[in-house]
């Protein structure tokens, strides 16, 4: 029998062990120095707007790796990770990757090349939609939905109906931040929501 060149390299690196780099212990979660990386941008992308802005979070390796990991611990057994586009790519890989799970992305509307199912979600003026391929999972799949944002739920929830109409189950939904304020939790309210930072 033929072995894969993914076979080879991974009993390779497991031969010489010297190659492989452990990573450091996972420290606990310090939230709010979490948030003190979370930049404030106001009037953007528009006036009146004000904009938290994760990349001074993301460009910090022990900030990005202890929330990863915080977004990834109460969800193990998970097979799958639907992120969605585009700042919860950013998150969502690496959480699936911790995880040991397969990613999924949920796309704007005409960017997936294959089948895809569509839903249709709300937003302050006028309406938007998100696609998945219809292939993407399995029905009763354990699938994640995460994303970098809570506001006001229309996008995740929209990510909700594709996954069940696919028939996999929610087994949690995972946000960096969420904006207590646009009650975004209300909107996905049969699930379990973990967010690290809460405004």
């Amino acid at each position: 029998m033929r072995r894969s060149a993914l076979s080879t390299l991974l009993e390779d690196r497991m031969d010489r062990p010297d190659t492989v780099t452990a990573p450091p212990a996972a420290q606990p979660l310090d939230v709010e120095a979490l948030r003190a990386l979370v930049r404030d941008v106001p009037d953007f992308p528009q006036p009146g707007i004000l904009f938290r802005d994760i990349t001074p979070l993301l460009a910090s390796p022990a900030a990005f790796r202890a929330a990863v990991d915080a977004l990834a611990a109460p969800y193990h057994g998970i097979t799958t990770v639907v992120a969605i586009e585009s700042r919860g790519f950013i998150i969502g890989a690496p959480v699936a990757y911790a995880l040991g799970a397969g990613l999924v992305p949920v796309r704007k509307m005409g960017r997936l090349p294959s089948e895809t199912l569509r839903a249709d979600y709300t937003l302050e003026y006028g309406t938007n939609s998100v696609e998945i391929h219809a292939d993407a999972i399995k029905p009763g799949e354990r699938v994640l939905i995460v994303d970098d944002l809570l506001a006001t739920g229309g996008t995740v929830r929209a990510a909700a109906q594709l996954v069940e109409q696919i028939g996999a189950v929610i087994a949690g939904i995972a946000v960096l931040a969420e904006l207590s304020d646009l009650n975004g939790r209300a909107a996905v309210d049969r699930y379990d929501v973990t967010s690290l930072i809460v405004y």
